[in-house]
């Protein structure tokens, strides 16, 4: 007889996606939490690069309690988001067509 457990709920890993913002001057969005390093706790922010951490990985920010101006809490989508690249909108190239002349203009003598 063979069992089957059950998947577990996940268990809180001490992780919170934020904005954080630095000195009022620098904005990081990305997933955030407490950890003592040098005998002193800091923030610790990991930012996905280009919005996608999947293919390209984190870039790791440890910042003082007394650096921090805002933190907000948000979901992981709006962090993704926030870091995704700039992509300007794609130029549509208009094509310049001959109007269609009606039917109507041929009673027109000028």
């Amino acid at each position: 007889m063979t069992e089957t457990a059950e998947a577990a709920p996940p268990e809180n890993d001490g992780w919170e996606w934020a904005i954080v913002e630095i000195f009022g001057h620098r904005k990081h969005a990305g997933r955030t939490r407490e950890e003592e390093r040098f005998g002193a706790k800091l923030l610790r922010i990991d930012i996905p690069k280009d919005g996608d951490p999947e293919t390209n990985g984190w870039e790791t920010v440890y910042y003082g309690g007394s650096s921090i101006f805002s933190f907000a809490l948000a979901d992981e989508a709006t962090a993704l988001r926030f870091n995704k690249p700039y992509a300007p909108p794609s130029r549509i190239q208009l094509t310049h067509e001959p109007a269609n002349e009606s039917d109507d203009d041929d009673d027109m003598n000028f």
